[in-house]
């Protein structure tokens, strides 16, 4: 018995990590030629810290990255909106949430489950069902066969494509900006992640580590494509953040539209199924879109200790669906609410935002940051 992973990412090495976790053999198929250190930075929340602890990781995680207590809310000015303390949390279970580098979580996850399970250079063609097994085709002309298939190859998933069709893609209107610079943050907001939010546009920003800074921003697309000169968009936001932006050599920025997947009815089929990206993409919004993939490895671990893979299989979606769901649709109307542009919409906005009571906010962020029941 061997289950076929497809793709390297987060949310494949984590369901690589449950299957190891429950003796279960695997390989994970990666179209990329090579493990490069790609990417900029990533929020870990409390929800996905769980999970690392359980799989023994989040220490060398913890290590790597830096603690985030607070997640602020602010105008332009970096004036404050909002603010989320978390204190609680972090007493409740232990943990607290963490901004690191893609390509160091990257490189702690390869670790853990050993590279020696990847095989590169196998981007994935075709999928075809035999009666007992499932057949990859791959783009090198290579074949493998497997006795179980997960698909975590992200948004646009041949995996998806072949077995359950092509999801319906939602454009957000949205361009994003993002990189990492070495800069010396004032020690003020070494612990927070800020996010401005301006008018059809937004910037963030937090400390990774004691050199590093990852950074992004959003604008509408009517008012900047994604070969527009981005400085002059910043003229209202504080010094700080055009500092931050001219740090950052042009050449290591991420550009990229923003999209996330419809959500999907369906996730698996006979012995295969997709998780994170592939099942249900999320705009970043809420910083959970990583988060979820790993929960939807934690979940299908925790129902490894109960039942056998084929049952795991078919009960995972009804367990994780209900939270994804929640949290694609959740942070698809946070974007908007943020980019509001309307004056007297946006002074509404942030007064009922300063006027929501902190355990109201509180008890969302539990809802987030609570693992599914198994």
């Amino acid at each position: 018995m061997e289950v076929a992973i497809i793709g390297a990412g987060i949310g494949g090495l984590a369901t690589a990590l449950a299957l190891k976790s429950a003796q279960i053999p695997f390989r994970i198929y990666e179209g990329a030629p090579a493990l490069e250190p790609v990417g900029a930075g990533i929020m870990i929340a409390n929800n996905a810290m769980q999970a690392f602890r359980t799989w023994g990781i989040a220490e060398e995680a913890i290590a790597l990255g830096n603690r985030i207590s607070v997640m602020n809310l602010t105008h332009p000015d970096l004036s404050p909106i909002s603010s989320n303390d978390l204190g609680w949390f972090e007493k409740r279970s232990g943990l607290h949430n963490i901004a690191i580098h893609r390509a160091d979580l990257h490189r702690v996850l390869v670790n853990a489950v050993g590279g020696h399970h990847i095989v590169l250079n196998k981007r994935l063609k075709t999928v075809s069902q035999a009666e007992n097994a499932y057949e990859l085709s791959f783009e090198d002309g290579s074949v493998a066969a497997a006795d179980y298939l997960v698909g975590a190859d992200g948004l646009r998933s041949r995996m998806r494509s072949a077995l359950f069709g092509n999801g319906a893609l939602r454009d957000a209107g949205q361009n994003c900006w993002r990189g990492v610079t070495n800069y010396a943050l004032p020690e003020r907001y070494h612990h927070e992640l800020n996010e401005a939010w301006g008018k059809g546009k937004r910037f963030g920003f937090v400390r990774l580590n004691d050199r590093q800074v990852y950074w992004y921003l959003l604008i509408d697309q009517d008012l900047a494509d994604l070969t527009s000169d981005i400085l002059p968009y910043l003229s209202d936001f504080h010094p700080l953040v055009g500092e931050i932006i001219r740090a950052t050599p042009s050449s290591g920025w991420i550009v990229a539209p923003i999209f996330d997947l419809k959500p999907m009815r369906q996730w698996n089929t006979g012995r295969a199924c997709l998780i994170g990206d592939a099942a249900h993409a999320t705009t970043p919004n809420l910083g959970q879109g990583a988060c979820q993939a790993i929960e939807d490895a934690y979940a299908l671990g925790e129902l490894l200790k109960k039942c056998s893979l084929d049952e795991a299989i078919r009960r995972y979606p009804s367990v994780r669906m209900p939270k994804a769901h929640y949290i694609v649709d959740m942070s698809w109307r946070i974007g908007k609410v943020a980019h509001a542009r309307n004056p007297l919409l946006i002074g509404l906005r942030n007064l009922i935002m300063k006027a929501t009571p902190a355990r109201v906010n509180q008890r969302q962020l539990a809802k987030i940051f609570s693992l599914d029941a198994v």
